[in-house]
């Protein structure tokens, strides 16, 4: 139990440092617009860090947990990969390198899980309770096809997304910026196309929304009893679909009238919307990035539990990872816990990384940041929606690359971003090297 409870405090401590080593990616852009002082800027995001407990599920949370095979781990493994994912994220915030604080979970989690298989089963085979031969590197999910279909998981995927996420990010942003270059010109066609933009908004928005009938399914509680429309608004896979359809609207109501506005009017216009984005983009950064601890947390409970099938059960240890029969089930105090340590860990800010994200990769004005935090905040929807556990450093770098190439390609400056690149890259096995190197020490004292 004392290991369980360290895990539970330095996941926490972790997810702390989550929020002020990426403060920067939804502060940045509108503290160098001067939209907001920094002061400002960490309020308004740690607000909506932690306004994203009553938005999002627990899909991302449930792909992590299940990141290694929790019935063949210890807690020192998942106490391994914590201690190095800290070590690694303190590193590069001071040295004001936005790594992933996502991938640098991942590959603590995974490298001790993968150092564990090593410590007990060497690196032959060894026949399985199933009564097949398996070997150390299956302790780690690399890949698991999607149900009828559906998206895949593992980390194959989510290393995938190292490369998918800037580049869904940068082509979102350079879309939104011609789109919104062209709504600037006094000419019916662009007015004509955010019309219809709307329209199929509305209609798959619509198409995507669970009904009452289906969120009672099971003996399912809404969040509203009382209410039919409060229950379905609210209903966490609706809301999220709700508020995207928010932002393409609003972003679209801005399109048909920006060719009437005058220079004055359109970017104090513009910087009220950075207001939007910025909120819009804190919310998946809240909901993306906690959830990550949550699953760290769940599979901590779940190892507990496997090792000490005695134990009493408390109400606070009543956490199922998701199986083919049954839900992901979690006490309320694990996400509770977890936006909190995010928002506080917000308003600590990272100024350090500010100045990178905010100048260094290109000149960003009010327009430019509309347009990436936006392009920014619709992809993190979209991966979460898919249950992959993306970085929203990466996100946010793609997207603020994407509104420099609409300006020239050499706007961007490609040697500040060529160093990101390599930190990204090497975030994960560098952190499965340090977690292994942990758990190996942790394992002579524990």
């Amino acid at each position: 139990m004392t290991i369980l409870i360290i895990i539970i405090v330095l996941a926490l401590i972790f997810d702390y440092i989550n929020g002020f080593h990426d403060a920067a990616n939804a502060i940045a852009t509108v503290v160098a617009t001067k939209v907001l002082t920094p002061f400002q800027a960490v309020v308004w995001a740690a607000f909506f860090n932690f306004l994203a407990y009553w938005v999002f599920g627990f899909g991302v949370a449930d792909t992590v947990a299940k990141t290694a095979d929790t019935m063949q781990i210890d807690l020192v493994v998942i106490l391994a990969g914590v201690i190095a994912a800290i070590c690694w994220n303190l590193l590069t915030w001071w040295l004001g390198i936005p790594s992933s604080s996502s991938h640098t979970l991942i590959g603590g989690f995974a490298g001790a899980a993968v150092a564990h298989a090593i410590a007990v089963h060497g690196f032959s085979g060894y026949v399985g309770e199933d009564g097949t031969t398996h070997y150390w590197y299956e302790i780690v999910s690399w890949y698991k096809a999607g149900k009828d279909g559906g998206m895949p998981s593992g980390v194959i995927i989510i290393i995938a997304f190292i490369v998918l996420a800037p580049l869904v990010g940068a082509l979102a942003s350079y879309l939104i910026s011609i789109w919104l270059l062209n709504a600037s010109r006094k000419n019916i066609w662009p007015k004509i196309f955010t019309v219809l933009l709307m329209i199929a908004t509305i209609w798959f928005v619509y198409t995507q929304m669970v009904p009452y009938e289906e969120i009672i399914k099971d003996g399912h509680k809404p969040r509203f009893e009382s209410s039919v429309f409060w229950s379905v608004a609210f209903e966490p896979h609706n809301i999220k679909w709700l508020l995207v359809a928010f932002i393409v609207l609003t972003v679209s109501a801005f399109c048909l009238i920006f060719s009437s506005l005058n220079l004055h009017q359109a970017d104090g216009a513009l910087k009220k919307m950075q207001l939007l984005s910025s909120a819009a983009f804190s919310l998946g950064h809240g909901g993306n990035d906690s959830q990550k601890v949550m699953g760290i947390i769940a599979a901590a409970v779940v190892v507990y539990i496997n090792t000490n099938p005695g134990v009493h059960m408390d109400p606070w240890l009543d956490v199922a990872l998701p199986s083919e029969d049954g839900a992901f089930r979690m006490p309320p105090w694990i996400p509770l816990a977890c936006y909190s340590a995010i928002a506080a860990g917000t308003l600590s800010g990272g100024w350090k990384i500010v100045k990178t994200m905010g100048s260094k990769i290109t000149k960003v004005s009010s327009f430019e940041g509309v347009a990436a935090e936006t392009a920014g905040a619709l992809t993190l929807y979209f991966t979460e929606h898919l249950k992959i556990p993306v970085s929203t450093t990466h996100t946010i770098t793609g997207s603020i690359i994407g509104v420099g190439l609409t300006k020239r390609v050499s706007a961007v400056r490609w040697g500040v971003t060529v160093s990101l690149i390599w930190a990204w890259v090497l975030t994960i096995p560098i952190s499965a090297l340090l977690a292994g190197l942990v758990y190996f020490v942790l394992s002579v004292f524990i």
